[in-house]
């Protein structure tokens, strides 16, 4: 009996480190992917800003509705799609959607100063990390804090689309406080949710695809956390 129980004790030990290495290439997976696609999103924007018969060519004419809403419909699509698409869709439609992005943000790079969009980058970079560092390795169950954020950011969403008609600047500046609170929230929120889709998965294709859909959401918080942050580091030109 004892040798049986030395056995069973060794095998769930070892069970549990397949599990832990497997989360941890998982992650890392997750993360390479959110961080290729803002280096795409990046480059694009910089490649646009830079060029100016190319920024013209899309900014300057009808198009560029397309490149401001397109990533909204590709964002949906991709999410209401994912269960039905290939790895190889599903990845491709996460690199488009990063490179039509590019498009979009390439205004900031002629709003605002190099300098203060690089320093915005790192206080973001530095917050992301510390928070989704928090999501994943706190025991707390987070789910009760998503769904008051999902709350916060649909009323966050509204406050925005009236600020586009009412141009106040101290409402602006409140949608910049509660979007900072908001997007901090839900990156740990995210991290520990992706954590947990990891355990759900049947197969190399899922856990791929999964894989994807969590750079996906992690990408719009950084993406998020970043403007809101703009409008207080940011220096405009």
């Amino acid at each position: 009996m004892a040798n049986y129980e030395r056995r069973m004790s060794a095998g769930t030990h070892a069970e549990a480190g397949v599990i832990d290495q497997g989360l941890r290439s998982y992650m890392l997976r997750v993360y390479n992917y959110m961080g290729v696609g803002l280096a795409l999103t990046g480059a694009v924007a910089l490649l646009f800003a830079a060029t100016p018969a190319l920024y013209g060519a899309v900014m300057g004419t009808p198009l560029m509705w397309v490149a401001m809403l397109a990533p909204l419909g590709l964002v949906f699509f991709l999410s209401f799609r994912i269960h039905k698409m290939s790895f190889a869709a599903a990845q491709t439609t996460f690199w488009v959607y990063a490179a039509v992005n590019g498009v979009a943000f390439s205004t900031i790079f002629l709003a605002f100063s190099g300098e203060s969009i690089a320093r915005t980058f790192f206080i973001t970079a530095a917050m992301f990390g510390a928070m989704s560092l928090w999501g994943y390795t706190t025991k707390r169950d987070l789910t009760g804090m998503g769904s008051f954020l999902f709350m916060g950011l649909i009323g966050l969403i509204i406050a925005m689309v009236v600020n586009i008609f009412l141009a106040s600047s101290a409402l602006q500046f409140a949608i910049s406080v509660i979007g900072v609170l908001i997007f901090t929230g839900l990156t740990a929120y995210d991290t520990q949710a992706i954590k947990e889709m990891y355990a759900e998965s049947d197969g190399s294709e899922t856990a791929g695809k999964k894989a994807i859909m969590g750079a996906l959401r992690l990408y719009l918080d950084f993406i998020n956390l970043f403007m809101m942050l703009l409008h207080f580091f940011g220096n405009r030109e």
